[in-house]
This record gives structure tokens, C-alpha cells and sequence, in this order.
């Protein structure tokens, strides 16, 4: 499980593609003496198990490996050297809950079909899957990329976030722009209380 909250913005600096799936070497601030092999890191919103670590060239490094079922429903498979990558690390048991409850399963793409600069802070306006877009509501929050951030406006599949210098700062979000595809997670509380109204609909 993860926050939501950017610790480190990895680069992405080897790509092994395979039948089975995708290797992705990853440049970090992390000390890789403190990543266990086996461990959970959130790269870009997904979920993904290091499969190994380093370090060289006077920079630290990690593996993961993103199956094809992954490939399929996330931007992976269109990612390229040099890229830019929002990284967090798992929960610990104590550890401060910043953002609020993600679990880095991707459920959709979402276009940015505005983005609004005014001053140090941006605005972006994306638009959902409409499957997705009931699990949207002003004010409540999404995973972006990785990065937990309120919902500010809903207009049918469409809503909005707007971001501070801070997180500007702290993650990728500078790097994108209309036309790109982010990968998004919807809050789980709103997931779970829609079924549970299907399922009293349904008995």
C-alpha cells in the first residue's frame, strides 16, 4: 500500500524488452542497502516488485519487472530512456499517512486535454474513462501518477486538479502537457461504497 506522496523522481535509464514483459532499470535517490529484493515501488502510480538493485556510475539503481497485463493497461510499454519517473516507496507499519489509501493497481488512463500555468502553479483538466468517472467526485482525491491530489471540478467524465509550487517541485508534473496519458486510480472507499450499493440494488 502507498500514500500517494512523491518521495523520489527516479530516471528511467535501461529497458529490457521481453516476450513475457518489460524490464525497467531505474535511477534513484533511494539506497539500494535499504531496498529488500522482493519489495514494492510505485513507479508512475503501478505497482511494480524490484527484481534487483545497485549501484554505478555514481548513481543507485533498481529493477522492476511490468508483465504484459501491465503493458496492456498502463503507458510502460511507450516509456523511453531519459524519462523522468514519480517513485514511492511501501508503507510501514507507523508511517505518517500524507495523501490518502493507494494501492498502485492502475484502472485506467486519463487524457490531459487542458493544462493552465498561472504563475508557479498549474491546473490541469483531464478527461476519464466513463466507466471510471462515477469513482470522481469534487473534492475527493485520485492517484495520478502516483501523486494524491484532490479533485477540484467534475463536468461529466471531465475533472480537474490544480498543483502547488510544492508539488510542482516534488514530482514529474511539470513534464506533461495536452494530448498526454496519465495513469489513474480511483479512491478505493468510493470503489468499495458503489458496490456495496450494487450489491443491496441487486438482492
Amino acid at each position: 500500500m502507498f500514500t500517494g506522496i512523491i518521495t523520489d523522481i527516479g530516471t528511467l535509464i535501461e529497458i529490457d524488452d521481453r516476450n513475457d514483459g518489460r524490464r525497467l532499470r531505474i535511477a534513484t535517490k533511494y539506497d539500494p542497502e535499504t531496498i529488500d529484493l522482493g519489495a514494492s515501488v510505485m513507479c508512475e502510480g503501478i505497482c511494480l516488485t524490484v527484481t534487483d538493485k545497485g549501484s554505478g556510475e555514481e548513481r543507485n539503481w533498481f529493477d522492476v519487472f511490468a508483465a504484459r497485463e501491465t503493458l496492456e493497461v498502463t503507458e510502460v510499454g511507450a516509456w523511453t530512456p531519459g524519462r523522468r519517473i514519480n517513485l514511492e516507496r511501501s508503507l510501514k507499519v507507523g508511517d505518517e499517512l500524507g495523501g490518502h489509501i493507494v494501492s498502485g493497481h492502475v484502472d485506467g488512463l486519463a487524457k490531459i486535454v487542458e493544462r493552465r500555468d498561472t504563475g508557479d502553479q498549474i491546473t490541469f483538466v483531464f478527461e476519464a474513462p466513463r466507466e471510471l468517472s462515477p469513482f470522481i467526485a469534487k473534492k475527493g482525491s485520485v492517484a495520478l501518477n502516483g501523486t494524491s491530489l484532490t479533485v477540484n471540478t467534475v463536468e461529466g467524465n471531465r475533472f480537474s486538479v490544480h498543483l502547488i509550487p510544492h508539488t510542482l517541485q516534488a514530482t514529474n508534473w511539470p513534464d506533461y502537457d495536452e494530448g498526454d496519458t496519465v495513469n489513474l486510480e480511483v479512491d478505493q472507499m468510493a470503489r468499495y461504497a458503489a458496490r456495496l450499493i450494487q450489491a443491496r440494488q441487486e438482492s
